[in-house]
């Protein structure tokens, strides 16, 4: 202890520094106890919360490793969704232009069908007109031949020998 109160009161070394020797020596021991104590009781909660959230930190980057991951598949499902939908719109379009196709040809062909119909009924109307017509041209030549006979002849034949006039006339005109 002598040398205790020596180093403390010399002037020389620490003394010098105004270190005092035993107030280091209460200091060193209230650090170790200080340690100890929060060794004991603080460092162990402190160390336990920080491996908690260590762990918490850990499970959170597995999380998102996860998450990048689900959300990279998410990505291809996505893709090959999207694939699948275009294929099937193109096919639904090029249904859709081979039926549009098909109602167009089907359309023209009814039409043609229906043209024809109409021609045919056009053709027909057209030659009883013209029958009408030939028949009615005919019943005025036969009027037409009975005044010319009936000037001719100044006198009117009968009704027999008029139509036996005509019908001669008529057959010799055919003729030629």
């Amino acid at each position: 202890m002598s040398n205790l109160i020596i180093f403390a009161t010399s002037s020389s070394g620490l003394g010098a520094l105004g270190v005092s020797g035993s107030a280091f020596i209460i200091q060193l021991i209230t650090f170790i106890l200080g340690y100890i104590v929060l060794r004991k009781y603080a460092f162990g909660p402190i160390i336990k919360a920080l491996n908690e959230r260590r762990k918490l930190i850990d499970e959170g980057v597995k999380l998102g490793d996860q998450m990048r991951q689900k959300n990279a598949e998410f990505e291809d499902q996505v893709k090959r969704d999207l694939f699948k939908a275009r294929a099937k719109a193109d096919q639904i379009i090029r249904d859709a232009e081979t039926n549009s196709k098909e109602l167009v040809l089907k359309a023209e062909n009814e039409a043609q069908v229906k043209a024809n119909s109409i021609i045919e009924e056009a053709t027909r109307r057209t030659d009883q007109d013209m029958k009408r017509a030939k028949r009615q041209l005919e019943g005025e030549i036969i009027s037409l031949i009975t005044e010319v006979s009936e000037a001719l002849a100044q006198d009117k034949i009968d009704s027999k020998k008029d139509l036996e006039f005509i019908n001669r006339s008529l057959r010799e005109q055919e003729r030629v």
